[in-house]
């Protein structure tokens, strides 16, 4: 079930745009849940029970932009729509990963449009995650959304749908971690995701994102196999000779 929550500090228009999510869902045939918040700082003490969240900019203290800062400091993974009468704030929405900005009075093609993609997005990322940690911090990292592990030095790199992350870690810890979960250590400073491999030949695998990694010459094989493999499972791929 899909759990969804709307933050508007006018009731009439968090209770209407809340009746909307649910009607159109309902079309869908997607089971879920819409829980209303009329202030920033009622939604941060339940925050983390959320898949998606309507945010109104503009509220009483904290705003909108404001909620949502505080909202990503704790690392939280939901996806945000930002919801506005004002255009102001567009490329403010940027910087705290904002899945959508809906301008008031909201477009019901519209919503339906990004909730349809919400609900996609949400169903492709696997229940499979590894959990990090960075400045003690803690970060679920969804296992669909990367595409490939990079190590420089004492940091591991992380490549994935949603930009760039980096954290202290040791492959060879990360690369026993991710045994039979579709990942393959190509080079001693690379571990793909096989999901996302494309095209390979002895020196390099082009990646779905465009990316070309090198394979080391030792594990051509044991990459071939494992291509192999996966390919029983989910498909196929294109190999150069």
């Amino acid at each position: 079930m899909l759990s969804i929550a709307v933050c508007d500090d006018e009731i009439r228009e968090c209770c209407t745009i809340s009746g909307k999510i649910r009607e159109i869902l309902e079309e869908m045939g997607q089971p879920c849940l819409v829980r209303q918040f009329f202030g920033g700082q009622e939604l941060l003490r339940d925050a983390a029970q959320f898949d998606l969240i309507f945010l109104d900019i503009m509220m009483h203290p904290p705003d909108g932009m404001k909620t949502a800062q505080m909202l990503r400091e704790k690392e939280n993974d939901m996806l945000l729509v930002f919801v506005s009468s004002s255009r102001s704030y567009v490329f403010d929405a940027y910087d705290v990963e904002a899945f959508q900005y809906l301008l008031k009075p909201i477009d019901e093609k519209k919503l339906k449009s990004v909730l349809q993609r919400a609900v996609d997005k949400i169903q492709r990322r696997s229940q499979e995650f590894i959990i990090v940690s960075k400045e003690r911090k803690n970060r679920k990292l969804f296992l669909d959304d990367i595409y490939y592990f990079e190590i420089r030095g004492r940091t591991i790199v992380v490549h994935g749908t949603e930009g760039l992350f980096t954290y202290y870690g040791q492959i060879g810890v990360l690369e026993k971690t991710l045994q039979e979960k579709g990942f393959f250590r190509c080079h001693k400073s690379f571990l793909i995701n096989l999901k996302y491999a494309d095209v390979y030949n002895r020196q390099e695998v082009l990646l779905a994102n465009g990316e070309k990694i090198m394979i080391a010459r030792r594990r051509y094989e044991e990459f071939g196999k494992a291509i192999l493999a996966y390919m029983r499972k989910s498909g196929g791929i294109g190999s150069e000779k």
